[in-house]
């Protein structure tokens, strides 16, 4: 059968900004966005629509950062969605390509923060595995300092967005992809875990605070009963405006009364395997 025609609404670029500034969003400010391409609805111009809106609701004072993560470069035995098969484990640990952030594509946090990171004057931080790119006026501040240990600790851009009153903006995104509920995780009692990766000088072990999303939308549900969330529409997609610090210092209490995790655990959870053709996070 013939696919169906949109139903809307339409969104352009101009309509994007217009309901972004309705939002609340501030020219000049910092503004660390989780989004959904599809959420949106049918936008004209598609990512680069969407990148260009953002730019010009933030204006030429303000900066843009997204997350560029890389969970493909990672250890192949925790691979799942496909799994590979063990005897192609060693292989892939000798010859998997080390992370280079001006060619290391993003992967499984949508195409808009990849458009994002391939975006003229784009800067990207130096983690191998969740790194942030940036877009104007504060971008370098935001990326460098990274430090290849911390994922997502005190020693990465969470932690100088929230030092900078940046804002978070979900849009179109739950709040499983909240990724400032992680730098929680480092503030309270975590367990730390063995993180496999190819390095400059090949394969590489390092030992990392256990980060995991679990609960999060729970996490996320009483943290905009709680405390001042901006809720509204963008296009077709339920969007969210809250500060970085705040959601912190809310992960921060909740994860350790309603998900402590002191335990030892298993050393990574499964990551999904290289992307095949037709797969929807491509």
């Amino acid at each position: 059968m013939p696919t169906p025609p949109p139903t809307g609404p339409l969104v352009t670029r101009e309509t994007l900004r217009t309901e972004l500034r309705e939002l609340g969003v501030r020219p000049g400010e910092t503004l660390l966005v989780h989004s959904s391409l599809r959420a949106l609805g049918w936008v004209n111009g598609g990512p680069v629509a969407v990148v260009q809106a953002l730019l010009d609701a933030l204006g030429p004072g303000g900066t843009l950062v997204v997350p560029t993560q890389t969970g493909e470069l990672s250890d192949p035995a925790l691979w799942s969605n496909p799994p590979v098969p063990p005897q192609w484990w060693p292989a892939i640990r000798a010859t998997m390509p080390a992370y280079d952030p001006a060619v290391t594509p993003s992967r499984g946090v949508g195409i808009v923060p990849e458009t994002v990171r391939t975006w003229p004057g784009a800067l990207r931080s130096a983690h191998p595995q969740t790194s942030f790119a940036a877009l104007g006026a504060r971008a370098a501040e935001v990326v460098e300092g990274h430090d290849p240990g911390c994922r997502l600790g005190e020693r990465s851009p969470l932690a100088t967005l929230e030092a900078m009153g940046a804002r978070v903006l979900l849009l179109g995104a739950g709040y499983a992809s909240c990724t400032s509920f992680h730098l929680a995780e480092y503030r309270i009692p975590s367990p730390r875990v063995a993180v496999g990766r190819p390095g400059p000088d090949g394969w590489e072990t390092v030992i990392e605070v256990s980060i995991s999303s679990d609960r999060f939308d729970e996490l996320g549900y009483d943290f905009e009963r709680d405390r001042p969330v901006v809720r509204g529409r963008v296009g077709a997609a339920e969007v969210r405006l809250f500060p970085v610090a705040d959601a912190v210092a809310y992960a921060e209490r909740w994860l350790a009364v309603h998900r402590p995790r002191e335990e030892e655990i298993p050393p990574a959870a499964p990551l999904p395997g290289p992307l095949a053709p037709g797969d929807p996070r491509l």
